[in-house]
């Protein structure tokens, strides 16, 4: 890491967010005498699936405190000002050493792991202590070492949860080889409680109001070059349709770069007095875009706007005609339920199948998978032609979302009923 962070910014970050971080905890925590749960989350998206259980804790426990950590700086350095911890951290490293002196400082009465993350010394630490320790929103595959001849030493970490909380029954039945069934309950997905919270509290953004005007919208959230490349292509022949654009990346060159794709572009700063703040009364709200100008009607009349700011994207598919969620023509799409959750259609690339959000949203009539600029292209044209058929494809979305809420609820009935917060 020490190497890589001579070019890399993510590993300097990583570095200096765990410099002297024992003694920084030492010293926060020096005063706790309360009851303590220790959430910890790989990064933002994970944060996103624990937050909803990690609120609900801290109503149900006046007195209980909240630790969250973070393994990556893509979610720390997001969420440290988070107020719905008492205290947010990096996690140290894992090691023997480490672990005990990191549970000796914080002294928890729950541990919550969120999705994965299976850090050993840490988890079997835990185990040691009898501490109880939680796994929430697991998705298991067969792939992974815990379910190989090799993976003795993965199923000892298994070995150490008081219960899983999966996403579905594939992974439960998974368990059951290895001895972890009654362990172990299928919960749901804590995402759709999440984005379902967000839009119930739907704030909205004047500006954006306005760049849409009456045409009909495309809302693309966290896509990358390759999708940005398609977008274009796909949209070429389609002039009535404008586009939202937040790319995934939103350093100056990587906007910069997609200001070159899409030509006849606006940035969203561009669309804010210098006075006022980025977004309707958000001030946590960050831009990379610090030139700022007078409000100028003529920006409006742009094809697309680009976000270039961190925090809207979840408010923003409310204004769309129709979705598209990147990163399906990479490793993996992003967030395909901060779309579907307002009801509309939900387009991603082909790199899908490990996301069942997403095969879910396929086989529910609300999701479409493309696998080029022609396909996407060809689609859009389909529903924006057809209104009963864009309809019927938004509810679809829109049901699929609501079907599947109530993970929280679960998490939380089986911390109350067996006095985990109590312990």
């Amino acid at each position: 890491m020490r190497f890589v962070a001579l070019w890399n910014k993510k590993a300097r970050l990583w570095l200096a967010g765990r410099k002297d971080i024992f003694k920084k905890l030492k010293a926060e925590l020096r005063n706790q005498n309360s009851q303590l749960t220790w959430m910890h989350c790989s990064s933002l998206g994970e944060f996103e699936q624990g937050r909803p259980v990690l609120e609900g804790l801290k109503l149900k426990g006046k007195n209980h405190k909240i630790l969250l950590t973070f393994f990556s700086p893509s979610g720390y350095e997001i969420r440290k000002d988070y107020k719905g911890a008492d205290w947010v951290f990096y996690l140290p490293m894992d090691s023997k050493k480490n672990a005990k002196k990191f549970l000796d400082i914080i002294n928890p009465s729950l541990v919550i792991f969120v999705k994965y993350d299976y850090w050993y010394f840490y988890i079997t630490e835990c185990k040691k202590r009898n501490i109880p320790l939680l796994m929430i929103s697991a998705v298991f595959r067969k792939s992974q070492p815990f379910f190989k001849w090799y993976g003795n030493l993965h199923r000892k970490m298994l070995g150490c949860f008081t219960h899983f909380f999966v996403q579905d029954d594939d992974s439960l039945l998974l368990l059951e080889p290895v001895g972890l069934i009654n362990k172990a309950s299928v919960a749901g997905d804590t995402r759709f409680d999440r984005v379902a919270a967000i839009a119930e509290n739907f704030e909205p953004a004047e500006a954006i109001v306005k760049f849409c005007g009456s045409s009909p919208v495309l809302v693309a959230g966290s896509t990358w070059t390759e999708d940005d490349k398609i977008i274009k292509e796909a949209l070429a022949d389609i002039p009535e349709l404008k586009l939202i654009i937040a790319p995934h990346e939103i350093h100056p060159e990587h906007l910069q770069q997609v200001k070159t794709i899409f030509a006849d572009s606006v940035f969203y700063s561009q669309l804010t007095t210098h006075n006022s703040q980025l977004t309707t009364h958000n001030s946590r709200l960050t831009t990379h875009n610090a030139q700022l100008t007078s409000h100028d009607s003529r920006l409006t009349t742009h094809s697309c706007l680009i976000i270039d700011n961190i925090g809207m994207l979840s408010r923003l598919y409310r204004y769309a005609t129709i979705t598209y969620v990147g990163g399906g023509f990479g490793k993996g799409i992003h967030n395909t339920l901060e779309a579907a959750v307002y009801g509309k259609p939900v387009f991603f690339g082909p790199n899908y199948k490990k996301f069942r959000e997403a095969s879910g949203l396929i086989r529910s009539a609300g999701g479409i998978s493309v696998g080029s600029s022609e396909e996407l292209s060809a689609a859009i044209k389909k529903l924006l032609a057809d209104n009963s058929l864009l309809e019927q494809c938004s509810k679809s979305a829109f049901d699929f979302v609501q079907k599947n809420k109530g993970a929280t609820g679960r998490i939380l009935d089986y911390i109350e009923a067996n006095r985990l917060l109590t312990s």
